[in-house]
C-alpha cells in the first residue's frame, strides 16, 4: 500500500481530476476537515478527513 502520511503544506495527487484538468493539490488545513487547493486554478474544496483518505491516490512531497 502506497504510503499516505500528509502534513500541512504536503502537496498530493487525487484519484479524480478537479475539473480544471490537473489532480494535484496542495493541503492547505488539517484537522476533522481537511482543506486542499488546487495547484492549477487555486480553488478550494474542503473534505472530511474520511473522504481524504478514500480519494488520495499519492502523496508527492
Amino acid at each position: 500500500m502506497e504510503n499516505k502520511e500528509y502534513k500541512l503544506g504536503s502537496k498530493v495527487i487525487m484519484k479524480k481530476p478537479h475539473p480544471c484538468g490537473t489532480n494535484e493539490w496542495e493541503i492547505t488545513r488539517l484537522g476533522a476537515d481537511i482543506k486542499i487547493k488546487c495547484l492549477a486554478c487555486n480553488r478550494t474544496v474542503m473534505l472530511p478527513r474520511i473522504e481524504f483518505n478514500r480519494k488520495l491516490k499519492k502523496v508527492l512531497d
